[in-house]
């Protein structure tokens, strides 16, 4: 897949992306290096960033030296950071490399995240309100079965799109009507102000609980806000979900199709 120039963004800043990788996932060790077609799961991640129209760079931030030598085998520009509880603390470090106006996580397990997803997130970014640290993409969820699977992270989002809350439990619940579910992708946007106050809150008790990064500012007071994208895509947990991107790979003949699944 060829990856399409950046243009210059319409608001004349610069945006890059960040996809954080870890060897040690505890359900998929070496997730990141499964591959995927004939290619690495990060690859694939790397070309819907590098297909974005207004992502200036696109980035890999890890403290593997196995994914660090893949990157540069691959022609990807890496980072090496120090070990890390998330991946934005991940992005945060590796962004102290970079000058930027605003720095989007695209999360390493999310190959059929789309470039017009990462626009979206770009786009919020060059004219979010003061009182939101950042933006982070959702897409409704269509099927019962992914509203339970504790996979699949949940967000209830209230006026003017602010997050309310982000659960791995089926959120809200249904006692009087059949909510319309939501579903977090795994796509988050940041100036670097939001980033400093990211990393600057601790980790409090719902994002150790629930072990959702974007809760930590929620906890803390800080607004995020939520942005609709018509993709939901698929993000690769387990060896069976790469088996089940591998035939969404065949199935599309390379396109990437939408369907409903998250970390």
């Amino acid at each position: 897949m060829a990856a399409t120039a950046a243009i210059p963004h319409p608001a004349g800043l610069r945006h890059i992306a960040i996809i954080p990788c870890r060897w040690g996932a505890s359900r998929f060790p070496g997730k990141p290096l499964a591959l995927l077609g004939d290619m690495p799961l990060l690859w694939h991640v790397h070309q819907q960033c590098t297909n974005a129209r207004f992502i200036a760079d696109a980035i890999v931030a890890t403290d593997d030296k196995r994914i660090e030598a893949a990157c540069h085998q691959l022609g990807i520009r890496c980072v090496m950071t120090s070990d890390q509880p998330t991946g934005t603390d991940r992005v945060a470090q590796c962004a102290e490399h970079f000058e930027a106006d605003a720095y989007i996580n695209v999360q390493g397990d999310e190959p059929f995240i789309t470039p017009a997803a990462i626009d979206a997130v770009s786009e919020e970014l060059a004219h979010l309100d003061d009182e939101f640290v950042a933006v982070n993409a959702y897409s409704k969820l269509s099927d019962a079965a992914s509203a339970l699977d504790h996979n699949v992270v949940k967000v209830v989002i209230g006026e003017c799109g602010r997050a309310l809350m982000f659960s791995r439990q089926p959120i809200p619940y249904p006692r009087d009507e059949y909510p319309t579910y939501l579903r977090q992708l795994g796509l988050y946007g940041f100036t670097r102000r939001g980033l400093d106050i990211f990393r600057q809150c601790g980790r409090g008790p719902l994002e150790r609980t629930e072990g959702i990064e974007m809760l930590r500012l929620i906890e803390h007071g800080h607004q995020v806000r939520m942005v609709p994208s018509a993709e939901s895509g698929i993000s690769v947990d387990t060896p069976m979900d790469l088996k089940r991107a591998h035939e969404i790979l065949l199935e599309g003949s390379g396109e990437f199709t939408s369907l409903s699944r998250s970390d």
